[in-house]
This record gives structure tokens, sequence and C-alpha cells, in this order.
């Protein structure tokens, strides 16, 4: 199902800017021929780390940049050469002839929950065999990526679109990539896998964690990770509004325990990486948690004791680093976001990042 697109080449993106000047994106911008079926995957793959990460558009509104590339990557995906499912011909999925076949669903008509609901045709697909899913066009569909079942190792969800709330609950081994933001209540009760956020999340991500890793592009909002508990490892880019960590339980971080980085930057206007103002802007971080810890870069020393409920500062150690380093890496491999660069510039850890643990000398309150 589905066709080889055909377009000039080569392919780019042009609009005018406020005196009528036609702008178009830089020479290495460019994409490559997309006419060759052996090139649709890359093809695909430029379009999508061009929606999905910052960068200076010369003139080109951001916002209508971002929807001409939306709109290239929903036409690029109705013409695929790989299988393509509507809602009107749901029946007609059949298993996939070799194990790396790659799927494509349109989201348009499936419902956001219940029987007709797009998260239970996922399922279907994933009981008939389909390992590598592209689900586009969302329009706020609740539950992608639930009801897989134990032992989903070797999924892979991409979402392109608004998707809904709860996307990932409950996911045991598959990876689902978000290419946009998240909703609210997107991992909760997340055993393992790995979910990737080209974007924020919302209200408690990762609420009642059990493990697996997660990594976000921008910000969460209020509560996440409150109620976590064994091994979950989280990298947040951004920052997030208030009780980050919330009675966390995720045992000890240097022995297979859970764990947050939070970096506090964010991309200026030239796409480039700067501080915010603060890592953390809100109070009960890490409020009465247990176990685990927080990876918080804070260079200026910014955070105080007001913001803690239940927890202490302390020095990151070679330990720690060797822990979170791995993490860092991956990030800077997703987002561009260099480690070296970046993020410690030049300095040692123990002097950009600062450890939050739970206090053992002092009573909670």
């Amino acid at each position: 199902m589905g066709g080889t697109p055909s377009r000039p080449v080569p392919y780019s993106l042009k609009s005018k800017n406020k005196f009528g000047e036609e702008v178009q994106l830089p020479h290495d911008s460019v994409l490559p021929n997309p006419l060759a079926e052996t090139a649709l995957p890359f093809t695909l793959d430029e379009l999508t780390r061009l929606h999905d990460l910052p960068r200076v558009t010369e003139g080109i509104p951001r916002k209508w940049y971002l929807a001409q590339l939306k709109a290239e990557i929903n036409d690029w995906l109705d013409r695929s050469p790989w299988t393509r499912i509507t809602y009107d011909i749901r029946s007609r999925l059949q298993p996939p002839v070799v194990s790396k076949e790659k799927l494509v669903i349109d989201a348009r008509g499936f419902a956001a929950e219940g029987p007709e609901s797009l998260s239970l045709y996922i399922v279907h697909a994933y009981h008939l065999g389909w390992r590598e899913i592209n689900v586009y066009r969302c329009r706020g569909q609740r539950f992608i990526g639930c009801g897989l079942s134990e032992k989903s190792d070797g999924l892979r969800i991409h979402v392109y679109g608004s998707s809904g709330d709860y996307l990932g609950s409950g996911l045991d081994g598959a990876e689902i990539i978000v290419h946009g933001n998240g909703q609210d209540q997107i991992g909760q009760i997340f055993h393992r896998g790995k979910l990737i956020v080209y974007g924020d999340v919302g209200q408690t991500f990762f609420y009642g964690a059990k493990g697996g890793d997660a990594f976000i592009m921008g910000n969460a909002a209020g509560r996440p990770l409150i109620n976590a508990v064994g091994s979950p490892r989280v990298v947040i880019n951004g920052t997030c509004l208030d009780y980050l960590a919330e009675s966390f339980m995720a045992g000890d971080p240097l022995h297979g325990g859970g764990f947050v980085v939070l970096n506090g930057v964010r991309w200026n206007d030239q796409a480039e990486i700067e501080d915010l103002p603060a890592p953390y802007p809100g109070g009960n971080l890490f409020s009465l948690a247990s176990g685990g810890a927080i990876y918080v870069r804070d260079p200026r020393r910014i955070l105080d004791e007001d913001q803690l409920n239940g927890g202490e500062y302390a020095d990151v150690t070679r330990e720690d680093w060797l822990q979170v380093e791995p993490y860092l890496k991956e990030n800077e491999q997703l987002f561009g976001i260099s480690l070296e660069r970046d993020l410690l510039r030049g300095e040692s850890p123990e002097k950009i990042y600062r450890k939050i643990r739970p206090a053992k000398s002092e009573a909670l309150h």
C-alpha cells in the first residue's frame, strides 16, 4: 500500500520575509533526492529532524515553518512505500511479511478511546507481529502505547501530530518517540522501555513509574515522577513547575535505583542553548522522598534550602557521574545538546551539578 512520492529535486522550504524577499532554509538543510525508494526512510528521517530540533529559519516565521514541515511529513507518509492503514480499511491489516517491515497508521477517524480507539488498533497491530509503527495525524487520541501486555521489547512507535493523555502508561519494554509535545499523565506506572519526547510534557509525567528511561527535550508541568519507585531514570532538559519527584522511592541511584537529571536549559532565538533564569522555579523539590536522587544543573548555586522538603543538597561524586554521564551522552545524540559545550562548558561535573538526596538527619515535615 502506498507509492513512491514524486517531488522536484532539490527539495527545500521557501517563504517570504517581511520585506517581500524570498527566503529558504540554508543550503545544508536542502533534503536529498526522495525519488528513489531506497532513499525514502532517510528522507523521512531528515524531515523529522528538521521538525523536531530548533534551528534558525532565516526570516521564515517559526509557526509557518513547523506547519509546512508537518504537512510535508503527512504527505510523505500518505505516499510512503510501507503498508499504510486508514480507519476505513482497518480490517484489511495482515501480519508483516518480514520482521522489519514498517506500518503507517493514519489516525484520522480513530476514536480517542474505547473499542474503536487508535490505542486498541495499535495493540491489534502489535499482536499481528508489527514492530515498527508510525502513527500520524493524531488528534488527541489517548492511551497510545497502552495495553501491549508484558515484555513488548522490540516494538518502536513513532507518534506524529497531537497525541493525547496517558501515552505510554504501563509500558513494559517498547520504545515510543513523540515528535512534538506530550500531554498529561504520560508514562504513568511505566515499567520498562524508553520514552523520548521532542517537546514538553504535561501534569504528573511518569506518575508511579517503576522503571524505564525517559528523555524530555523541553519542560515538564507540575508533579512529575511523584510516587515513582524502583529504577526510573529520566532526563528533563528544561525545568518543571513544582513538586518534582515528590515521595520518590527509587532506591539507591548508585546501585540500580532511579534518578532525575534536570538540566535547566532552553534554546534561544538563534537556536543556541542558554541557561534558564533558574533551573527550578518552584517549591517542594524532592518533597518527602525516601530514595533515589535528583541531579540538577545549577552552576550559579541558585537553588536554596527553602525549595526542599525532606531532602538535602550533596556534592556530585565520581560514582554519581558514572551513573549520570551515559544518559547525558544519549541525550546529546537525541537532542543535540552537547554535554561538554552546552552543559559542562569546560568545568568539572561537581561544579556544574548538585545532587539532591533524601535527608537522613532531619525529621520530615
